[in-house]
């Protein structure tokens, strides 16, 4: 009998040891978003409470941002080995910094939203009616970066145009209260952020610049070079893990906002919801990704793109579509339909 305790003594204590050691088999990753936990970050969060991300061996932490353009050099730097952020800033990054090669591993924006925000009583119904007008947008604003390709595509005079760089907590306070004409910025930032201003839905007025002539695309999930060398298939493992997030969140976006909800106390769960149905619906399951799949891009419309942002940008060290995106982590296809 005394024999028999322990065994399962010694059994007891292997299943410890065990699970032990695979808690401490996880790999520790830092990801960074571009902005706060809001709806459209609900794939990583449904990552994380599906244990997509556990299944790959990975124990992923995730952190709010400073802007879809500001923390690419938090990637660079190795800060944060992965983050979430704009893919034509990451182009002027890469030519502005060119010992430090970023490269995105995932877009999920197929369909960017950079948009140009104002209230109906402003009249700004066409791009050149922002002329004569003052334009609120914050320095970091990843809608802002692609303000002199959206006025050259456009034949916007951006000498008529005031620029008046404000703070990102009081951009749509400030379109609100009537102290600028229009604001730049995310499509489902700053409009439900105006809903939240007491600004009634059919007093919004947003014009997204990707209707307008811009072929770009947004924010996709980038790494740090020297760390996608060292740990090939833990990126790997990461961008899988996503895409499952991505696909589940766009079938059923209702349970998958409770996962950003856990994580943010303070947001409206209404608010929240509709913001990510929005995402879903104008920028990330769009026509190409049905057909093709989530996370790819196509190289040819990358590259134009990249012509696009040399209309308005003098290159030094212009970098090709390949600098900039590579399909190497990502799994197969048919891994990737929705």
């Amino acid at each position: 009998m005394r024999s028999g305790k322990l065994k399962l003594a010694f059994a007891a204590g292997a299943l410890f040891l065990g699970s032990a050691v695979a808690a401490s088999a996880q790999t520790q990753v830092k990801f960074a978003l571009d902005w706060k936990f809001e709806g459209p970050s609900a794939p990583y969060f449904v990552a994380i409470d599906k244990g997509y991300y556990k299944a790959e061996g990975l124990d992923v932490t995730i952190d709010s941002g400073p802007g879809s353009v500001a923390g690419i050099a938090r990637v660079a730097a190795g800060t944060y080995p992965l983050g979430f952020f704009d893919i034509n800033s990451l182009v002027r990054f890469r030519d502005q910094n060119p010992g430090q090669q970023v490269q995105a591993v995932m877009m999920v924006y197929d369909r960017p939203p950079f948009s140009i925000v104002s209230l109906k009583r402003a009249g700004i119904t066409s791009p050149k009616d922002l002329e004569g007008k003052v334009l609120g947008a914050p320095a970091p604003d990843g809608a802002f970066a692609q303000w002199r390709a959206f006025t050259k595509v456009n034949g916007i005079d951006g000498s008529k145009v005031k620029i008046e760089n404000v703070g990102f907590p009081v951009r749509e306070p400030m379109l609100a209260q009537g102290k600028v004409d229009a604001i730049t910025g995310f499509s489902f930032s700053s409009y439900f952020n105006l809903v939240q201003n007491k600004i009634a839905p059919a007093d919004i007025s947003v014009m997204l610049m990707s209707d307008h002539g811009l072929v770009m695309y947004g924010n996709a999930i980038m790494v740090n070079p020297e760390f996608a060398k060292a740990n090939p298939k833990v990126v790997a493992g990461f961008v899988r893990a996503t895409i499952r997030g991505f696909i589940d969140t766009a079938k059923n976006p209702e349970e998958a906002i409770k996962s950003v909800m856990r994580r943010n106390d303070t947001a409206e769960v209404s608010v929240e919801l509709e913001r990510l149905r929005m995402a879903l619906r104008d920028n990330m399951v769009t026509d190409w990704v049905k057909a093709n799949g989530v996370g790819g891009v196509d190289m040819d419309r990358l590259a134009k793109s990249i012509d696009q942002i040399a209309d308005t940008y003098e290159f030094k060290n212009r970098p090709k579509a390949e600098d900039i995106f590579t399909s190497q982590f990502l799994p197969p296809a048919d891994q990737r339909k929705l």
